[in-house]
């Protein structure tokens, strides 16, 4: 036998056409064995655990931080009586929450009302009643739309006392949460107690003692059965079913709650029928809830008491006597689409009047403390109290001739310049340039330091303009610099209160401020504010007694202002529109507001008399210059029966003075 293979041959195949054994060998298909696909994992566990973490988080939060009695507390902003001085009532502000009330007390018809109509299985569920759920839902979707709710009292208790108003899911479980909290640390009385000494009742009223305080004039334990039936009729919509707004429908809801009275057996058919529909008791006097005064000085009467049960009655500074005065004097301005405002204080800032418009009910908008105006030349009086500390006085002399500064040229008023005049005829007559020439003369610097220490908090431009009164104040604020220069010292804070009580001898000097030096500044001062208001640009205002103020008008005629004082009182006049327009050439504040400001004092001093405070010795009231009676020529007799006319004559030459 012959042995045929090679070294290139393997079991009788060529080497090159075995495999190589140093190759990877290909994996195989493995053929899998048909096994069931794996399960998506399930999410409801996640949702579970969630939702128990949720209820584990609010009954550790309501534990911890929930007090129980919350129902049974003041409202945080409880409601307000303004009065003025004398005890008359101004306005009524907010809402009013009288003590709790304890449902073992009541009538027993009382309690049950409210469960008949609110809550018919009140006494047998654990804070949610899946019944009355069902049954809203049904009635939802016949009606189309929302008209019952399934929540229990217990609920409605956890959403007023706990939760907000907002109607979502999330509130929604917390309330059910909390409900269930509520039933295991309470009894039923004591949750229905506190059910109805905290739900509201419309027109302001929270709690069953504040309602039938409210509506019926008694004590909630001394409410008849159609009373009870009514007050758990409003519950479901205090604003439309109060009984002062509409009083058939409230009624009507009142028969809807006897007739569930009777079928839940609290009371009998007969007895049903047989009562007679309730009627609110209506006060004679209706305080209206907001007027200018009231609505600048509520924020400061909240927060001079803390919160209690029933109205707070607030005394405030305002005098009822004069404020009558002063909205009479507004009413009658006969300023056709314009707006006025007035302010008036004592001279150590106590607000006694304050109109802000000429119509509330039209414009809540308080223009005496909330619109920041130019006030023109009455501002003048930090230009000249600053010249005044440099050294000046009324008897020195200013150029009144034109004067630029950086290309602006200030313009008198009248087109006039009268050359050398002293400060207090320059004062008197309001001379633009002079008064910029003194800011400058002084520096611009102390005329803003004076304005500061006056109590102008308005940020005050670097420029030679602010002289003239170009940058915006409040007439409040205004009014409250003039009442500095009246008392001696300053800054005069404006207040709706009476004077805090001291809480030390020198507790005054921790305030800051100080007071007028009497020779230097005070006395001079009140030479030329004398001198304006008698002499010049502010004569219309002149009263029998001394008067000092100044007149200002703003850049286009487009506020015109008088700012005074006269026995006790300072009393600022802004006159304006509201969108900003030219009031004419014919208004200035030496016109419209001038006797306006006349009229309100006039009346203003009969009543409150003319003694005001202590001016300093160096300042005296200038003996009054006799008026020159004109003689004339035509002999007397040819005069005799034209007594009226000349008396028509007088008048006329008074109007143009």
């Amino acid at each position: 036998m012959v042995d045929n293979e090679g070294i290139w041959s393997r079991g009788g195949s060529n080497v090159e056409d075995l495999p190589d054994p140093f190759a990877h060998e290909a994996p195989r298909p493995e053929i899998q064995p048909d096994v069931p696909a794996k399960p998506k994992r399930r999410r409801w566990p996640l949702v579970l655990y969630a939702i128990s973490a949720v209820i584990l988080v609010t009954l550790i939060w309501l534990i911890v931080t929930a007090p129980l009695s919350r129902a049974l507390e003041p409202l945080d902003d409880p409601a307000i009586l303004l009065v003025s001085q004398e005890g008359q009532p101004i306005a009524r502000r907010g809402a009013i929450k009288e003590a709790p009330v304890d449902v073992t007390k009541l009538n027993a018809v009382t309690p049950a009302a409210f469960v008949a109509i609110e809550d018919r299985r009140f006494y047998s569920h654990w804070g949610i009643d899946p019944r009355g759920i069902a049954r809203a839902m049904v009635a939802n979707a016949q009606a189309g739309g929302v008209r019952q709710g399934g929540s229990t009292i217990t609920q409605q208790l956890a959403k007023t006392s706990f939760l907000s108003s907002n109607r979502s899911m999330k509130r929604k479980a917390q309330e059910v949460i909390i409900a269930f909290w509520l039933e295991a640390w309470l009894t039923k009385d004591e949750i229905l107690s506190r059910y109805l000494s905290s739900v509201y009742f419309g027109d302001g009223v929270y709690g069953l003692r504040a309602a039938s305080e409210h509506y019926f004039g008694r004590a909630p334990e001394n409410l008849t059965l159609a009373q009870s039936a009514m007050l758990a009729g409003v519950v479901q919509a205090p604003s439309r079913l109060a009984p002062t707004r509409n009083l058939k429908l409230a009624q009507a809801r009142s028969e809807l709650v006897l007739n569930a009275m009777a079928d839940t057996g609290a009371i009998t058919h007969a007895r049903a029928n047989a009562a007679t529909p309730a009627r609110p008791v209506y006060q004679s006097s209706k305080i209206p809830t907001g007027t200018y005064f009231a609505d600048w000085v509520a924020p400061e009467a909240r927060d001079a008491f803390e919160s209690d049960f029933g109205e707070v009655k607030v005394r405030t500074t305002l005098d009822a006597d004069l404020q009558r005065i002063a909205v009479r004097t507004i009413a009658r301005s006969g300023i056709p689409d314009a707006q006025a405002a007035l302010v008036a204080m004592r001279p150590d800032g106590r607000v006694v009047a304050m109109v802000g418009g000429t119509s509330y009910a039209e414009s809540p908008f308080n223009r005496a403390t909330q619109s920041r105006r130019q006030p023109g030349s009455a501002f003048k009086l930090f230009v000249y109290l600053a010249a005044l500390r440099a050294g000046y006085t009324p008897d020195s002399i200013i150029e009144d001739r034109p004067i630029t500064i950086d290309g602006w040229t200030p313009a008198n008023s009248d087109g006039v310049y009268r050359g050398p005049i002293t400060l207090r005829e320059a004062f008197a007559r309001s001379s633009n340039a002079a008064t910029v020439r003194l800011s400058e003369s002084i520096g611009r610097p102390n005329v803003m330091r004076a304005a500061r220490e006056l109590g102008i908090t308005t940020q005050l431009p670097n420029s030679p303009s602010v002289a003239l009164g170009t940058a915006g104040v409040s007439l409040l604020e205004l009014t409250s610099a003039y009442a500095a220069v009246a008392s001696g010292r300053y800054p005069i804070r404006a207040r709706g209160l009476p004077d805090e009580v001291q809480e030390g001898r020198f507790s005054g000097l921790l305030k800051g401020g100080g007071r007028m030096d009497s020779r230097r500044d005070w006395a001079p001062m009140l030479d030329l504010l004398y001198a304006a208001a008698n002499n010049g640009t502010g004569r219309r205002a002149a009263l029998s007694v001394p008067t000092f103020g100044k007149t200002g008008t703003s850049q286009d005629n487009r506020d015109a202002l008088f700012v005074g004082f006269a026995g006790n009182l300072v009393v600022g006049v802004w006159v304006g529109r509201d969108d900003d327009k030219p009031l004419g050439r014919k208004v200035s504040g030496g016109t419209v507001p001038a006797q306006l400001w006349h009229n309100f004092m006039v009346s203003a001093i009969a009543v409150d008399g003319r003694a005001g405070p202590q001016l300093p010795s160096e300042f005296r009231v200038p003996a009054a210059k006799p008026r020159s009676e004109k003689q004339s020529p035509l002999p007397d007799e040819w005069s005799e029966g034209v007594e009226p006319l000349r008396e028509v004559l007088k008048e006329i030459e008074k109007l143009f003075q």
